[in-house]
């Protein structure tokens, strides 16, 4: 027997007494990273989590300010909720997360994958970090493994181990929705590249395969959007959709032109505005490195590293 319900935006299906609740998902657009943040709960009222916030930083300047995490927070207050979780997909090189901030002002834990461990180790070198800092991901709250769930009210989150574009990114499963963090982007902008340490473009084809074997319907809710020839931006799209249309990963593509694709395009890819900064305070979950003796902090420029 089967009886659909439709209760504040949340879809219940049961089936022989299981219960699957599909979550409401509310994306933020920061134009100045390209990055999407996403709320996602059941109802007004309901506890919620965050993921892949921003922090603006102006890279000219070193200053940093918090609007686009401020949208978030009216947000969420204007509508009851409760935040649980703020989780990060993984170490960012394209914009500073706002975890701390966010953490300060609604509560909540700070998550990502347990294999930010090896992006701790592979960065504390480059940047040449403190004898003091940790590379056991202990800066985090909590760090989820491939397949862990974790809930919050009536929902429930399950962690995807997904590398490729780094080797600790994650996707996260919240009913019919996949964030899939940088695996691949709106079909008209294709896939994340693969030339960051530890990137591997035969690696992200298998997860990307992993995202797609998922039923057609499955909304995929992606981290960036970069909208080509003046489109609107958008950053929700199907399995369907992606196996469609996706130019750099439809059905039909191999392993192999897939692999010779991503190696050709990396190579001619500037690195990201923020990487340098962002990747520093993104593996401290957020925290800028520790103030020197006159009260400041600082972030290092590595000469000829990367």
């Amino acid at each position: 027997m089967f009886l659909p319900a439709i209760l504040n935006n949340c879809t219940r299906k049961y089936y022989l007494g299981e219960i699957e609740m599909n979550p409401v998902v509310k994306g933020f657009f920061d134009p100045d990273t390209w990055t999407v943040t996403y709320v996602v709960y059941e109802k007004v009222g309901s506890p919620c989590i965050i993921i892949d916030s921003v922090l603006s930083y102006d890279p000219k300047s070193g200053r940093t300010h918090t609007k686009m995490a401020d949208e978030v927070i009216e947000f969420i207050k204007k509508n009851d909720l409760k935040t649980e979780w703020i989780l990060e997909t993984h170490a960012h090189a394209d914009h500073v997360t706002a975890a701390p901030y966010l953490k300060l002002k609604l509560g909540g834990k700070v998550a990502i994958g347990d294999h930010i461990s090896v992006v701790q180790g592979v960065f504390k070198g480059i940047f040449n970090l403190e004898n003091t800092f940790p590379t056991d991901g202990s800066q985090f709250d909590r760090l989820l493994k491939d397949g862990e769930e974790i809930h919050f009210g009536n929902l429930s989150l399950k962690a995807m181990f997904v590398p490729g574009h780094t080797p600790a990114c994650m996707a996260y499963q919240v009913g019919d929705a996949i964030f899939v963090g940088d695996t691949m982007f709106m079909p008209d902008v294709g896939t994340a590249r693969c030339d960051f340490p530890g990137g591997d473009a035969h690696v992200l084809y298998q997860s990307m395969k992993k995202i797609l074997s998922f039923p057609p319907q499955t909304r995929l809710f992606m981290c960036h959007d970069y909208p080509p020839n003046g489109r609107p931006v958008n950053f929700e799209t199907t399995v369907a959709e992606e196996r469609k249309s996706n130019i750099h990963m439809h059905d039909g593509i191999s392993e192999e032109q897939f692999i010779e694709m991503r190696t050709k395009r990396d190579a001619t890819l500037e690195m990201p505005v923020l990487i340098l900064p962002a990747i520093q305070v993104n593996i401290r979950a957020g925290e800028f490195p520790p103030k020197e003796a006159n009260g400041i902090a600082y972030l290092k420029i590595p000469v000829n590293a990367l």
